[in-house]
């Protein structure tokens, strides 16, 4: 039987004000994320911790200050403190936030962005305990799911009512090796591109990309993921990743449609697709642009290699169906309904504003 941690620890907010926002809405149908919205999941995310048994929130001030704004006006039966941070308006504030969460001790954090934040979280904490909620374009790591049920889930880890080994496996990574420069890693997929530039953030040209390697190939996502996902699909819980090889032109590969960006479909030559074990390496060789997620990340000079591998070293991401099915299971919310008479005697309320 699994032993259940009574201290409890802090929930930890995490928000990348940027997610939903870039120039790829200029170049296909992608949705703008609005800061209000973000603003509001945040607050439902607090209120959703808090009924769930947080005692203690932390809230990371970000650039424009959402994450402030959705909290100054709850009135909770919780510690609400929000953490200064300087900003740099790089997407090293991310690195920066996750590293004073881990350090302040919390137990659970609610991440509002994308692959590409989730990727920089995992560089800086690599088994922080998550729940990764959905705000950029083309997400695959992330999960939809209203912020209020993804915020309880939290407050439960949190609060020790259900344990990180019962609800939160190590998510599967591609873990990259590049010769002569430091590690780097993609939580969804890593691609190599010909003629492309670092930096770049347009919508990928199906004829520059040469190879993938997917921890997650999923069918119904929007991306590089499906480019595996519909010819060989691997989920989160699947113990394998997926290795695809593209050409240009008619040549040797196969043509098949993919939605490379949110209402953006092209075709991608396919040569060949197989499953990897975890573990096994890839590698590829410069020149080239290596992606992360969808981020065109770092320059491959000619004859500079690099090794791809999936492993299962990422966060702990929780699972929010199981967390909350646990916990009713051991009767948790029952337990706790003298705690919400204290709260509505002591007039105090869950309005967000």
């Amino acid at each position: 039987m699994t032993q259940l941690d009574s201290t409890p620890q802090p929930v930890g907010i995490l928000v990348n004000p940027s997610s939903g926002r870039d120039v790829r809405r200029l170049a296909a149908r992608a949705s703008v994320m609005t800061a209000e919205s973000k603003r509001d999941q945040i607050a439902r995310a607090v209120v959703g911790a808090v009924a769930s048994g947080a005692q203690r929130v932390l809230v990371i001030r970000d650039l424009l200050r959402i994450a402030e704004r959705a909290v100054e006006n709850l009135r909770l039966h919780a510690e609400i403190e929000l953490i200064e941070q300087k900003p740099s308006y790089q997407p090293r504030d991310t690195a920066i936030a996750a590293q004073r969460l881990r350090d302040e001790g919390c137990g659970a954090v609610v991440v509002f962005g994308g692959d590409g934040t989730n990727r920089i979280l995992t560089k800086a904490w690599p088994d922080a305990p998550i729940v990764p909620l959905s705000t950029g374009t083309n997400n695959v790591f992330p999960i939809a799911i209203e912020a209020g049920v993804g915020g309880a889930a939290a407050g439960l880890l949190a609060s020790g009512q259900v344990s990180a080994e019962e609800v939160a496996p190590r998510a599967k990574i591609v873990a990259v090796e590049i010769d002569g420069e430091a590690d780097d890693c993609a939580v969804v997929d890593a691609a190599l591109l010909v003629d492309d530039s670092v930096g770049n953030l347009l919508p990928y040209d199906p004829d520059l990309i040469r190879r993938v390697v997917l921890a997650r190939a999923e069918p119904a996502a929007v991306g590089v993921s499906p480019i595996g996902g519909l010819l060989e699909p691997s989920s989160a819980s699947d113990e394998f990743g997926v290795d695809v090889r593209c050409e240009a032109g008619e040549g040797s590969a196969r043509p098949m449609l993919v939605p490379i960006s949110p209402g953006l479909y092209r075709r991608v030559g396919i040569v060949e697709v197989q499953r990897l074990a975890l573990g096994e390496v890839v590698e590829v060789e410069g020149p080239g642009v290596l992606a992360f997620d969808g981020d065109r990340e770092r320059q491959l000079e000619p004859g500079q290699k690099a090794r791809l591998r999936v492993v299962r070293e990422g966060p702990r991401v929780i699972d929010v169906g199981e967390t909350l099915r646990l916990a009713a299971s051991r009767g948790s919310y029952l337990h706790s309904a003298h705690w919400h008479d204290e709260l509505d005697t002591a007039g105090v309320s869950f309005d967000c504003c």
